[in-house]
C-alpha cells in the first residue's frame, strides 16, 4: 500500500487513508483533510494562555508533503481549518503565501465548522456548509442519525491498544464502511477516544473499524482489540 496507506470502502467509493491524517480518493485525485485549526496558538495567546507559536507552520508542513505525496485536483478541507473566525485574517504573510502556493492550481473547498462557519478571509476557494460527491457528503460535524457515505471530522477520533502491558493512543479513522470520522490534522488538535459516549450510535458496533495513525503507516484495528 503507497506510503503506508489503508484502503477501506466507504459507500462504494475507494479511501486512501494516509499516515498523515489526510484520506485520498484516488480515483478521483481528491485529497481531504479535517481540524486543521490554523493559528490555534495565537486564538489562545489572545486569552493570556500562551502556546509555542508553531502550530500553523507545523501544521502547513505536513499539508505540504501529503499534498506532494498525491498531488491532488481537489482538496476538501471538512472544517475548523482556522481556529477561530478572525484567525485567517490573523494568518502571518508568509504562512498565507504558503498556503496560497499549495491551493495554486488545483480546486479548493473549504468546508464550514463550528470554529469557522465563515468563508475564511482573503483566501480563495469554494465555501460549503455541506458538500455530496457521487455517493459521498461531505461535512464537519456528523449527523446523530444514521447516514450512507457521510464523510466528517470534529469529534478528533482517537483509539486505544494495550501491547505488552503499554497502552497506545493514537488519532485514527473510523469507519463502518457505511460512513467515516477523519482524524484531525491540526498539529495542536488531540483526540477523543472512539469508544467514548460522542461516538456512540455513530456506527454498525459489529463492523466499526479504527485505522490508527502511526509515524510511517496506518494500522486497522478491530473494535474488539481497543481500549477506553
Amino acid at each position: 500500500m503507497l506510503h503506508g496507506a489503508a484502503e477501506m470502502v466507504v459507500a462504494g467509493h475507494r479511501c486512501v487513508c494516509d499516515p498523515s491524517g489526510a484520506m485520498y480518493l484516488e480515483d478521483d485525485r481528491i485529497l481531504v483533510v479535517s481540524d486543521l485549526h490554523f493559528e490555534k496558538g495565537s486564538s489562545f495567546a489572545r486569552r493570556g494562555m500562551l502556546l509555542p507559536p508553531y502550530d500553523t507552520a507545523n501544521t502547513l508542513a505536513a499539508l505540504g508533503r501529503v499534498i506532494a505525496r498525491y498531488n491532488p485536483a481537489s482538496v476538501i478541507s471538512l472544517g475548523d481549518s482556522f481556529h477561530d473566525g478572525q484567525a485567517a485574517a490573523r494568518l502571518p504573510e508568509q504562512y498565507a503565501s504558503a498556503l496560497g502556493q499549495l491551493m495554486a492550481g488545483r480546486e479548493w473547498i473549504w468546508i464550514t465548522g463550528n470554529h469557522d462557519p465563515e468563508h475564511p478571509a482573503d483566501l480563495p476557494g469554494e465555501t460549503f456548509t455541506e458538500l455530496a460527491f457521487g455517493n459521498l457528503v461531505f461535512r464537519h460535524e456528523p449527523s446523530k442519525k444514521p447516514c450512507s457515505g457521510e464523510i466528517a471530522g470534529h469529534l478528533h477520533p482517537a483509539a486505544k491498544v494495550v501491547r505488552r502491558g503499554q497502552a497506545v493512543q493514537r488519532r485514527c479513522f473510523v469507519s463502518d464502511q457505511t460512513r467515516m470520522i477523519m482524524p484531525a490534522f491540526g498539529a495542536y488538535t488531540g483526540g477523543m477516544n472512539i469508544l467514548s459516549r460522542p461516538f456512540h450510535g455513530l456506527f454498525d458496533a459489529q463492523a466499526i473499524m479504527a485505522y490508527m495513525l502511526g509515524s510511517k503507516r496506518v494500522y486497522p484495528m478491530t473494535a474488539k482489540t481497543l481500549y477506553i
